[in-house]
């Protein structure tokens, strides 16, 4: 079984490289691919050092800043026009909030599903206790609303820790999903299990980021509000009526 990690950046040279190092450490024949958006930190050249120490590490750089859901996009096609057999590819944050102790259990729930999701919002599941009471009611919120709107029974829609069954990936037109952050999470989980992938939540612990600064802006709540209305009205229209 050959797994592949990727890993979306956009300033995080204070913590990809011991990052990258413990993902390592913990599944040394693993491989990693780091897609950066033109990082003005120089993330992108941390990565490149660290390629001569890790042979499984590759970079994929990008001209400038596109957001969450086309970096993922940009990386999922590059798999899969690859040569090498990747069998999951598996979705994580660059900043710690995914711890990577949960990689080994993630993966061996892969042999009996296509789509693996660490879940805040199951029983055991947690986030940081740094966060504050509205960002916890929001994002609990927001899980809450998608689930209803899009009615499956996920509990933890705005996931950004899951494992993909590469051969499932392959069912779904990727230039389809919504291309940003929260949308684009529950975009994609959308598409899979609409192709019945066989879905399973496990819980971890959300950490807040180590370093740096949080990704989250109004335009991208915005979009995430609208988005599972987009999402169910293109399937009405897409029904067949006769």
């Amino acid at each position: 079984m050959t797994n592949i990690i990727i890993i979306p950046t956009y300033n995080e040279k204070d913590s990809i490289e011991l990052l990258i190092k413990t993902i390592f450490n913990l599944i040394p024949d693993i491989y990693i691919m780091v897609v950066d958006d033109n990082s003005p930190d120089g993330t992108a050249k941390i990565i490149e050092k660290l390629k001569t120490q890790y042979p499984n590490l590759s970079l994929l750089k990008r001209a400038a800043k596109q957001g969450l859901g086309k970096a993922y996009v940009a990386g999922f096609k590059k798999i899969m026009e690859s040569r090498q057999n990747f069998e999951n590819i598996i979705m994580m944050d660059g900043d710690f909030s995914h711890n990577p102790k949960y990689l080994p259990e993630m993966i061996k729930l892969s042999k009996n599903h296509d789509l693996v999701i660490g879940s805040r919002y199951i029983h055991g599941g947690s986030v940081a206790k740094e966060w504050e009471f509205w960002r916890k009611l929001l994002s609990y919120g927001a899980n809450i609303y998608v689930q209803i709107i899009l009615g499956f029974k996920i509990k933890d829609w705005t996931a950004g820790f899951n494992l993909i069954k590469t051969s499932i990936l392959k069912k779904i037109n990727l230039d389809l999903l919504l291309p940003r952050g929260y949308a684009f999470q529950f975009s994609f989980k959308h598409h899979l299990l609409k192709n019945n992938a066989r879905a399973i939540e496990f819980p971890i612990h959300f950490e807040e980021r180590v370093k740096g600064k949080s990704k989250m802006s109004s335009s991208i709540i915005t979009e995430a509000v609208f988005a599972p209305w987009k999402i169910l009205f293109s399937e009405i229209k897409d029904f067949p009526t006769n």
